[in-house]
């Protein structure tokens, strides 16, 4: 019996050992160093994403298996990626968090078999996948092994888009072929100063094209979350980051199966905001914050913005409507008068078809003007990008609401969740003016002959533009087509709104059989 029990004791003791070893797996030195930049751990990262004390490892003991170059003098347990499950918020999720403290968070054979794994249990399960980016790269001495680690994981990536929601976390270097994974998943998240991604290093830059730029100039987080809508948040610190992440899952579901999350919502339902009757200003050329139009129909004022410093003429996030997760898009006017063009539409139309992926409805508020004009957009591809935005909108089947709050014009307003496109339910205030352009240029079109022979061509533009306003500048032509449902108080907005949302719950849409459509990318 004390035999016995010697030996349990024995192996308890070895795994006790093997559990310490396997969980300081980077060397001092390199856990300093990177302690030293202020950065924390791969799994003290998902110990601070997860809930706390849910976090479940697998994969634990797994050791590369690369005999070359003497790598088999060194195989610390884990290899350089920390995998498993846990909760947040009490809903399961699945997790990695690549560590940079072994081997440079380096990716090998079985360091993207551990990821893979993840990736297919999520998939299995039903679970949201987040990943911890903090990689420098291909592991060189594994050769086109590691390459095929990473096309492996980019496969699961797109047999994942739309069926489970997949989140990049940004925590350090992702470059060369390691960034599309993470931009292929629905969200990516930067951290300021810490993190980066790119295709080419500025060493490569400077050497083809004799430009000199910096590690955050050409790929930081401002830089990916201003110019070139890679990153969706961009936290100052880790810890935020982590937060950010927690918080954005709060809005998805589990699956594209399941119903998005619902909290029994504490603002009334019916509350009225008094304030939204004068916030349209008296001049139509006038700006004015969409941002707080949606703080006061929208629960408790709550709202997460999605690309908040990229292509800033359009907002998006999420919210909650009477308790239900909601996906917000609203034309700026504090932007470039809120008019639509080539980022704007790429960003919203990505949007749209991200909530309609997973069950998540849409409320649109539109103040546009149009277009944006100019050789430099036409040259861009305006027409292609902005066909974008109208093809997201039109193919979503997700619940549509969509208020008019001041310019809706042209083929602009055929684009933002109009009724043509098969929008639920539309309102507009009754600063509303739906029309093919404004008073100002449609007179100079129209009556131009007549103006020109008036004895007082200036004063004739004016009657002739209050004529237009009077009979065009409004919703009620709009309204008497049907083409919105009610015009109404702007007040009563969030009432209106969380009664249409509601009813349209249980919206249900065939689409035509087909293997695919075809996005105009």
């Amino acid at each position: 019996m004390a035999t016995t029990e010697r030996g349990t004791n024995e192996k308890l003791e070895q795994l006790r050992r093997l559990q310490d070893e396997a969980r300081h797996a980077g060397s001092e030195k390199a856990v300093e160093r990177h302690r030293a930049k202020g950065k924390l751990l791969a799994r003290e990262r998902l110990e601070r994403l997860l809930d706390e004390g849910s976090f479940v490892e697998l994969d634990r003991y797994v050791r590369h298996r690369n005999p070359e170059f003497g790598m088999m003098e060194r195989r610390p347990y884990g290899d350089a990626v920390v995998t498993g499950y846990g909760e947040i918020f009490g809903r399961k999720v699945f997790v990695f968090s690549q560590d940079f403290t072994v081997f440079g968070g380096s990716l090998s054979e079985v360091f993207a078999e551990k990821i893979c794994k993840v990736m297919d249990l999520a998939a299995k399960y039903g679970c949201p996948v987040i990943g911890i980016n903090d990689s420098g790269g291909a592991r060189i001495q594994e050769g086109v092994v590691s390459l095929a680690g990473y096309a492996e994981i980019f496969w699961r990536n797109v047999q994942s888009s739309g069926v489970i929601p997949q989140i990049s976390l940004v925590m350090g270097p992702c470059a060369g072929g390691a960034v599309y994974s993470p931009a292929m998943t629905d969200f990516v998240l930067m951290v300021e100063g810490d993190s980066y991604m790119f295709i080419t290093g500025p060493d490569v830059v400077k050497t083809v094209t004799g430009e000199e730029v910096t590690f955050e100039e050409l790929g930081g987080a401002a830089t990916h979350a201003a110019r070139s809508g890679v990153a969706h948040f961009a936290a100052p610190d880790e810890e935020s980051c982590l937060d950010d992440a927690r918080y954005l899952l709060s809005f998805l579901p589990q699956n594209n199966l399941d119903p998005p999350p619902f909290n029994e919502p504490a603002d009334p339902p019916n509350r009225e905001d008094a304030e939204l009757d004068s916030v349209i200003p008296d001049n139509p050329n006038k700006p004015y914050d969409m941002k707080s139009v949606i703080g006061r129909v929208v629960d408790d004022g709550e709202f997460l913005e999605v690309h908040e410093r990229f292509a800033e003429n359009i907002v998006c996030g999420f919210a909650r409507l009477g308790g239900y997760a909601i996906g917000v898009v609203g034309n700026q006017p504090k932007a470039l008068a809120g008019v639509l063009d080539i980022d704007s539409s790429v960003k919203a139309g990505r949007f749209v078809r991200t909530c309609d992926a997973f069950n998540i409805p849409l409320l649109t508020f539109v103040d546009v003007p149009g277009f944006l004009p100019g050789t430099a957009q036409e040259w861009g591809g305006i027409i292609r990008h902005g066909a974008k935005l109208l093809y997201a909108y039109a193919e979503a089947t997700v619940p549509k609401l969509a208020v008019i709050t001041r310019k809706a014009y042209g083929g602009a307003y055929d684009v933002m969740s109009s009724k043509h496109i098969r929008a639920d339910f539309n309102f507009a205030w009754p600063t509303a003016e739906v029309a093919v352009m404004g008073p100002e240029g449609a007179v100079n079109i129209i009556f131009r002959q007549e103006i020109e022979e008036a004895d007082d061509p200036e004063a004739r533009r004016a009657e002739l533009i209050e004529e237009y306003k009077e009979r065009f500048a409004n919703p009620f032509s709009a309204a008497e087509r049907g083409y919105v449902d009610e015009v109404i108080e702007p007040r009563r907005t969030r009432p209106v709104l969380v009664n249409a949302l509601q009813t349209a719950m249980t919206k249900r849409e065939r689409r035509p059989p087909r293997k695919h459509g075809n996005i105009p990318l």
